[in-house]
Formats: C-alpha cells, sequence, structure tokens
C-alpha cells in the first residue's frame, strides 16, 4: 500500500465520521491532526465554521518544554494546552473527532491528557 493510498483511506474514514460529527457553539468539535513530526487539534464551531481555540506541538514554548514533538508525552501536553484554552473560552464538553486515525497511541494520549484536564467527551 502507497502513502498516497493510506492519505486516501484515511481521509474516506474521516468523512464517513464527519457525516455524524458535527460541532456547535456550545459543544465544538475538538478535531486532530497528526503527521509524522507533530499533533494539532482544534475546537471547531460547524455552524459558524470558526475555529475557537487550537494547541499544536509546534508552539514554540511547548517545543522548548519538550525532548521530542513527536511522542505520546508531547500529544499530551498538547490535550492538556487544548483543555486549558477551552475553559478559557467557557468550554465544557466537546464532541470528539479522531479525524480517521485509530484511537491509539498519540491520538488516545492526547484525548485522555484532555479529559483529565477538565474537557468533557
Amino acid at each position: 500500500m502507497t502513502v498516497l493510498e493510506k492519505v486516501r483511506k484515511r481521509k474516506v474514514r474521516h468523512l464517513r465520521v464527519r457525516k455524524k460529527i458535527f460541532g456547535t457553539s456550545e459543544i465544538p468539535r475538538l478535531c486532530i491532526f497528526r503527521s509524522n513530526r507533530y499533533i494539532s487539534c482544534q475546537l471547531v464551531d460547524d455552524e459558524n465554521g470558526r475555529t475557537l481555540a487550537s494547541a499544536s506541538s509546534m508552539e514554540k514554548k511547548l517545543k522548548e518544554k519538550l525532548k521530542s514533538t513527536k511522542s505520546k508525552e508531547a500529544a499530551a501536553e498538547v490535550g492538556k494546552l487544548i483543555a486549558q484554552r477551552a475553559k478559557k473560552s467557557g468550554i465544557k464538553k466537546v464532541v470528539f473527532d479522531r479525524a480517521g486515525y485509530k484511537y491509539h497511541g498519540r491520538v488516545k494520549a492526547l484525548a485522555e491528557a484532555a479529559r483529565e484536564a477538565g474537557l468533557e467527551f
């Protein structure tokens, strides 16, 4: 299986999940993007087409704090950061969108850290 086939299959899975998941301003969608080097996430209000908050392992203060940006520890830090920013915006509940990735490894670490930091999903 080539890399392009893998990406295409992930996008098909993502579209299948996105048919059912919808974020509002009260309960936004927590969408994840995972690359080989970084992980990032956004709180998206699909009604208005706006990003309410975002966090990424590419951010300067996280890069300085972490040994590696592609580890589970980095994903957990991003999860804690998005939960803090959500609380600051007055958001407690979210809908989790794993974007076609397996709920495993870095995606799972981000989700669990966000839950521990106070987000409900």
